[in-house]
């Protein structure tokens, strides 16, 4: 990686989803296909966010290199993702790496974000949110920080509504649950 990347691609590469990551954003950025390794991530953390079974053949010990390789490689092809992204994945099963599939995404979506200038915020929310509603959201984010927003969304039903954003070190919570919990501790007190 060139220099571009500054403390960012320090603080990535101490975990090992960061190495996987950063070796996966150097391929894409020589072969110049970053958007396009990442749009194929973006399928596959769906397809791990969508599917239990995908979700247990990447993260279960007891299935056997070779058998979690081929059904990693015949899910990337359904998926439609671009060669680059295969072949990574096939590596990851070689070397029983595929648990860390979510840390290397959103690793990858950090440098890509990075180098295109932007800044990255995670997003919870209870329930998947639609189009109008993420570009809204970035475009009150783009507001708060004064640069573009690149969006790591996740669901997490516990929430029960609202979001939790999280912008490097700053945090919104404007969940249901927290809401709730502070609604609680304020009628106990």
């Amino acid at each position: 990686m060139d220099g571009s990347s500054g403390n960012l691609g320090g603080s990535i590469q101490a975990s090992l989803g960061g190495r996987y990551a950063t070796a996966l954003f150097d391929l894409a950025e020589q072969a110049r296909t970053i958007d396009t390794v990442e749009a194929s991530l973006s399928k596959v953390r769906a397809a791990l966010d969508q599917s239990d079974d995908f979700k247990a053949l990447t993260t279960s010990p007891v299935v056997p290199r070779e058998a979690a390789g081929r059904a990693v490689l015949a899910t990337a092809d359904e998926l439609g993702v671009d060669p680059t992204t295969r072949s990574f994945l096939g590596v990851l099963a070689q070397n029983r790496r595929l648990a860390q599939l979510p840390a290397i995404i959103r690793a990858f979506r950090m440098l890509a974000a990075h180098h295109r200038g932007e800044v990255t915020a995670d997003v919870t929310s209870a329930h998947p949110l639609t189009d109008d509603q993420i570009a809204e959201l970035k475009q009150q984010l783009r507001q708060r920080v004064g640069r573009e927003v690149s969006v790591d969304l996740s669901v997490d039903p516990a929430l029960l509504g609202g979001l939790v954003v999280r912008v490097g070190s700053q945090m919104i919570d404007s969940s249901i649950r927290t809401r709730l919990n502070a609604l609680a501790s304020a009628m106990k007190g």
